[in-house]
């Protein structure tokens, strides 16, 4: 009996909290303590009967031996960023039996009534047969209409009608703390609904997928949610599910979803084009840190720092020069370098946009036609690895420093005697802070290039009575900038 007291008083507070933050005054809760809680409760109910009917699961299998640490879908064991499934931790009807089949238990869910149904791409990446079962347990054989790896969106399509279908909502509008609702097949557990809220948008760099924009939330997501839908308070689909951060295999409170605007846009270009069409502008891109903003004279660490310029690409005709940083792109202030890689992407291939940038401590416009993101266009400006072969002297940065071997000046695009080759780094030195690497080439110290080491240690001296230091640095066939303040 104490302890359902304890419950109680505990919602009776909470609710009493709320009403103070909102409506500033709790007479009307005092009066009716549970109106609210029941409101709620009936909200969640109405959620559940508007979404579940449009939600699938989704089965594909593989011919393919099993190894016992295979999950239940693979993106805990594709992406690094997740440890693998452990099915010793699923209840004993769940485990499964070594088998010459790899089976995947995912999510989905109906977008249009004739049967067309978005999912994750790696629920259903190269299976050769994929199964849907709607609620009441109709089971139907799709197809694969479209898939875009990038995105880790897959359309699909099973031969029905009148099917019950979600309703888009708006991902742009969406604030941290917004209640969220998920809906999808933990464990292959049908139709499950978990609550949560919105604990970050924008989420990037978590190494997933190419095109990263993540909703976070902490509404319980297990293996098998993957391609089921988020769903705001109206139950309006926000975003689709698609990972979670764990070390356990299960539910940890992170989860990443692909925001409904996007999810929508590759969608529509998949039934447009069959593929998705992307923009590139041709750049090798970094986020700027405080070292590298106070050394090209900005106080701010917003925009993206170019660090190479892919030879023969939209950018280089256009004027932009590695050490460029891009403050504006087309009318959007870009924060850093993934978004700027997202709003790109964006971007139909074609497009003239206009190009804001910081060089030599003021701003300029250049204007540039963006090309389609192709496998050839990245393999252009891919990064290859080489070996250092010759050793050089000490520095007061901690680092080993030389002439650049003929042959390996020549692989990897450089006019002889240019730049110097990091040999040895010292981990306790200020070069390995820096991030410099054995094998690294210094272009350049400050924007004045080097060919020399008695010239690098001049310009390094130089530096440090600035109190900074900026390297752009040759890594492989990539350009890149590292700074460190003294």
């Amino acid at each position: 009996m104490s302890k359902k007291l304890t419950l109680d008083s505990s919602i009776v507070l909470l609710v009493f909290i709320v009403s103070l933050l909102v409506a500033g005054s709790p007479v009307s809760v005092l009066a009716d303590p549970l109106s609210t809680i029941k409101e709620l409760d009936q909200a969640y109910v109405q959620i559940a009967e508007k979404v579940t009917p449009a939600v699938v699961r989704v089965s594909s299998t593989k011919a393919a031996p099993v190894t016992p640490d295979q999950g239940l879908e693979p993106f805990l064991k594709q992406f690094p960023f997740f440890f693998p499934f452990d099915q010793q931790q699923l209840p004993k009807q769940f485990k499964r039996h070594p088998r010459t089949q790899k089976m995947m238990l995912g999510s989905g869910f109906i977008v249009s009534p004739d049967g067309l149904i978005m999912t994750n791409n790696h629920v259903v990446k190269e299976m050769k047969e994929i199964k849907v079962t709607l609620p009441g347990n109709r089971e139907f054989t799709a197809k694969l209409v479209g898939a875009d790896p990038d995105s880790d969106i897959a359309l699909i399509k099973i031969e029905a009608k009148n099917l019950p279908t979600v309703t888009w909502g708006d991902s742009s509008k969406l604030r941290v703390g917004e209640i969220v609702v998920a809906v999808g097949n933990p464990f292959g557990l049908s139709g499950t609904v978990t609550q949560g809220i919105v604990s970050a948008t924008g989420r990037t760099n978590v190494g997933i997928i190419g095109y990263e924009d993540f909703i976070q939330t902490d509404a319980p997501i297990n293996p098998g949610n993957s391609g089921g839908p988020l769903v705001n308070i109206n139950g309006h689909v926000i975003g689709i599910n698609t990972a979670i951060a764990t070390q356990s295999g299960g539910y940890m409170g992170v989860g990443f979803t692909i925001p409904s605007n996007s999810a929508k846009m590759v969608m529509d270009q998949l039934l447009a084009h069959g593929k998705v069409e992307r923009g590139l502008l041709g750049v090798n891109i970094q986020d700027v840190t405080e070292s590298l903003a106070k050394s090209f004279g900005r106080s701010d660490t917003s925009g993206a720092l170019v660090s190479q310029v892919v030879p023969g690409s939209p950018s280089e005709k256009a004027g932009v020069k590695a050490g460029d940083i891009i403050l504006d792109f087309n009318g959007k202030p870009v924060s850093g370098a993934s978004q700027l890689k997202n709003l790109v992407g964006q971007t139909k291939p074609g497009t003239a946009t206009k190009v804001t940038i910081w060089r030599d401590k003021k701003t300029i416009t250049l204007n540039v036609t963006i090309a389609e993101r192709t496998a050839k266009a990245l393999a252009e400006g891919a990064p290859k690895t080489e070996t250092p072969t010759e050793s050089g002297d000490s520095t007061e940065l901690g680092v080993a420093v030389g002439r650049v071997p003929a042959d390996m000046a020549s692989k990897m695009g450089l006019k002889e005697g240019e730049g110097l080759i990091i040999k040895e780094v010292n981990p306790d030195g200020r070069g390995a802070s820096m991030g410099l690497t054995t094998g690294d080439v210094v272009l350049e110290v400050d924007g004045k290039a080097v060919t020399g080491v008695s010239e690098f240690n001049k310009e390094v001296e130089q530096a440090k009575k600035n109190g900074v230091i900026r390297l752009m640095i040759k890594r492989g066939s990539a350009t890149i900038f590292l700074a460190e303040g003294f």
